[in-house]
């Protein structure tokens, strides 16, 4: 089943197509206390109101000085990449107590056109869980010559993920399991399925990654990038957040406001949400854009759903409680259930280049083939060939049971709140509820909270939105970019998740220039599709 907030998934893989899609000395930031808040309409504990995230100090402490000194030694690797390990504190309330060695590769800029060089330009694909190593791999090609010219692009993945210590949960045969849960239980029993798998992928978490799940929140990991910062002899972090990826660089400007250089938040989450605000708009994204997608459709001569939203909303609930019902033969051994029946459709809603291959897989999930809508439901997990995982979903939710309380502590309180989740997504809030159990039973509690970021004093910071995105919607870029004292949107009137290097000249050429020659886009800037 697809994580707590889930559904911010990391946009590397859509590389392959072509785009560039894709928290005193040593101690965590300060925040002001936190009112005590009633219990909420649906049951559970109402979040406390945000807090402002409050930047550390600007000299660094002297018992972080060995990691801001350290020496990196960059060697080729990767086909004309060069990759070194950078070595950050476990614990940065308690430096030198246990180290992390966190992995990271560059790309050199080529200095084409006699352009000088600006620096490096740090890239992360989302997630949480997105390996940036990867990313900066597969897309450094495809930034314009202008950007490869000016910039060293660097990736570094981020603590708990790819190549830094990552998290580990489950086998691949477990992950098949877990993928199959049922996320719309009908009885207590399938609800005691869904704990059941829950508490395994913690318990799972608990043995396989032991004291470093308490040490991977987004705050830990904008600390380190502030680290890689000064190693790369860079006065200022330059940098490019899709999706989860925004969160890093805003918690980054947050903490280290007068060291932001050039700053893009492409798909923009609100760090002020707690996490049931979170699931539910988010599952109002995907609505929307199923909409989009049910719109486009019933133009298409091979559209299996129907001539209206209305039919092609029908015709969804139909299908996936007929797979509820009977799982469908997906090949070999393997069967398509309802949950991820789900999650192939939720996959194909990132991008529309996606939507001919979802449409291909309804119908022939109709004429009860599961394999191309199961496939779908792979891609979103990257489960490979052999069964096996990355360590995407284990650091996913890993990241996000730290950095936020949990949305529900029992299934009561999901109970509960399903009305609320069935009118922003009738058809995707019920399962979008009951993903959002799954921090109830996480083996460490959460060190972040509902926060607002500020940034005072911080260089201009943009800010781009996609107006149908579905996974971070569009009032989340337009909360962040108000909350930045210094935050600056533009606007991408367009379908999928991200807007930046998705082959819109609007979006593209207001990005390029901000980073090589640091123009802000015009005020309100607004990019037709």
């Amino acid at each position: 089943m697809p994580q707590p907030a889930a559904l911010l998934r990391t946009v590397a893989a859509l590389a392959a197509a072509g785009l560039l899609l894709a928290g005193c000395s040593g101690g965590r930031p300060a925040a002001a206390p936190a009112e005590r808040m009633p219990p909420s309409s649906d049951g559970h504990a109402a979040a406390p109101a945000p807090v402002p995230l409050r930047p550390l100090p600007t000299e660094v402490p002297a018992a972080l000085a060995p990691y801001y000194q350290q020496q990196l030694s960059w060697q080729p690797c990767d086909n004309g990449f060069q990759c070194a390990k950078v070595k950050v504190p476990l614990d940065y309330d308690h430096p030198g107590t246990g180290d992390l060695s966190l992995g990271a590769v560059r790309r050199p800029a080529d200095g084409a056109g006699g352009r000088q060089r600006l620096g490096s330009l740090l890239l992360n694909p989302g997630g949480p869980g997105g390996s940036a190593v990867e990313y900066v791999e597969a897309v450094a090609g495809g930034y314009q010559p202008v950007v490869r010219a000016a910039y060293d692009l660097v990736g570094l993945d981020p603590r708990g993920v790819g190549r830094s210590s990552p998290v580990s949960c489950l086998s691949g045969d477990r992950m098949d399991a877990y993928t199959a849960v049922a996320t719309t239980p009908r009885s207590q029993d399938e609800i005691d399925r869904l704990v059941a798998a829950d508490q395994e992928f913690a318990a799972g978490c608990r043995t396989r990654s032991g004291s470093l799940l308490a040490h991977v929140s987004t705050v830990e990991a904008a600390r380190d990038m502030d680290v890689l910062r000064a190693l790369l002899g860079d006065q200022r972090l330059n940098y490019v957040g899709k999706s989860y990826g925004t969160l890093l660089g805003a918690t980054y400007a947050g903490l280290f406001p007068s060291r932001v250089g050039r700053l893009v938040l492409d798909g923009a989450m609100d760090p002020s949400m707690d996490a049931v605000t979170g699931n539910r708009t988010q599952a109002s994204g995907f609505e929307t854009a199923w909409a989009a997608f049910a719109k486009d459709c019933a133009t298409r001569s091979d559209c299996p759903v129907g001539s209206t939203e209305q039919q092609a909303g029908q015709w969804l609930d139909a299908l996936i409680g007929s797979v509820g019902d009977r799982p469908l033969p997906a090949g070999g051994a393997r069967q398509l259930t309802e949950a991820q029946a789900v999650t192939g459709v939720l996959e194909a809603m990132y991008a529309e280049f996606l939507w001919p291959q979802l449409r291909s897989a309804l119908a022939a999930a109709h004429g009860g083939d599961g394999g191309p809508l199961l496939r779908l439901s792979d891609s979103y997990y990257e489960r490979a060939a052999d069964g096996s995982y990355p360590n995407l979903m284990f650091a996913n939710m890993a990241v996000n049971c730290l950095d936020l309380p949990p949305a529900f502590t029992s299934p009561a309180q999901v109970a509960a709140a399903l009305p609320q989740f069935r009118q922003a997504s009738p058809h995707f809030g019920t399962d979008m509820a009951w993903m959002a159990l799954s921090c109830a039973y996480w083996p460490v509690h959460a060190t972040g909270q509902p926060h607002t970021i500020r940034a005072a004093g911080a260089a201009p910071i943009v800010v781009v939105g996609t107006t149908r995105d579905p996974a971070t919607p569009y009032a989340w870029a337009q909360s962040l970019a108000d909350q930045l004292e210094s935050g600056h949107l533009v606007t991408y009137d367009g379908d999928g998740h991200t807007a930046y290097g998705r082959r819109n000249d609007c979006v593209d050429s207001a990005v390029d220039l901000y980073l090589v020659e640091g123009k802000v886009p015009a005020a309100g800037l607004r990019c037709a599709k």
